[in-house]
Parts: structure tokens; C-alpha cells; sequence
């Protein structure tokens, strides 16, 4: 007979990963931050409100920036969110090869401050955030952050 400490966990019910597809169009921001928020209401990931003000605010300007610099190259963008037992990952995903080097920024300037605000709230609740190069010449932008569940 094996002990309980030899048995593996089970999977949390509502750990995946889940991605979805939208047009470079000002019209997708709002689409894709309730795509996410109903995505994570469905799943009854155990979210603290702060993690899904933050995660939805940082869907919000990932999307943005995709269709305000990418959709030349890119008519199409993809948000993927990964969810695991203890974190909340969601990238942004586009066809333009321009790299953002602003996970910093003037501030100075009157606008160009999005990834910052990603880079400050993803600091704030404990997270991360990288950008990366696809195979295929492109980029994805992600953060990932704490769950947090409420008690």
C-alpha cells in the first residue's frame, strides 16, 4: 500500500491554457478583456479582485499596443492566458517584428507610457513580464502574475 505522500496531486480544475484569435482593430481591446475576465469566471479560477483589475488592465494595453503599432504587418493578434495552480499568465501575440524596448519609457511624454503601466502593475502584485521573438519573425508580450485566492 502507498502513502498518501506517494500519491500525486491533482490537477487544480481550472488550471489550462486557452487562446484565442482577433483583428487588429480598436474593437478587439474590450472584446479580449472580457473575453479573459468570462474565460476566468467559467474556469471559477479563485482570483483576488486586485490580480483581476491589474490582469484585465494589463490585457487592455497589451491588445492596444498590438493594434495601434502591429496591424500594419499583423491584421491579426492572439491572447493566450495559461493558468496555473498558484499564477495567471497572459501574452499578447503579433506578426510585427519591432521588438518594444519601453518596459520603460520618458516620462516626459504625453503618451507611449502603456508597457510601463504593464511593466509597474506586474511589479506591484508580484509578477513578471517579458517580450519575446516567435519563430516566425514576430513578437509576444507577456505578464504573468500571483493567483491570489481570496480567503
Amino acid at each position: 500500500m502507498e502513502s498518501r505522500e506517494s500519491v500525486p496531486a491533482r490537477p487544480v480544475s481550472y488550471e489550462g491554457v486557452w487562446r484565442f484569435t482577433a483583428p487588429a482593430v480598436d474593437a478587439s481591446v474590450p472584446q479580449a478583456r472580457h473575453a479573459v475576465r468570462d474565460l476566468l469566471d467559467r474556469q471559477g479560477v479563485p482570483v483576488d479582485d486586485d490580480v483581476l483589475h491589474g490582469l484585465l488592465l494589463i490585457v487592455s494595453e497589451l491588445v492596444t499596443n498590438a493594434v495601434k503599432h502591429a496591424a500594419l504587418l499583423s491584421p491579426e493578434l492572439a491572447v493566450e492566458v495559461a493558468i496555473g495552480a498558484e499564477w495567471i499568465r497572459v501574452s499578447v501575440e503579433d506578426n510585427h517584428p519591432y521588438r518594444p524596448t519601453a518596459l520603460v519609457t520618458d516620462h516626459g511624454q504625453t503618451g507611449g507610457r502603456g508597457l510601463l503601466l504593464v511593466r509597474e502593475v506586474t511589479a506591484e502584485a508580484g509578477g513578471t513580464c517579458d517580450v519575446e521573438h516567435t519563430a516566425g519573425g514576430g513578437k509576444i508580450i507577456w505578464a504573468a502574475l500571483p493567483l491570489k485566492t481570496q480567503l
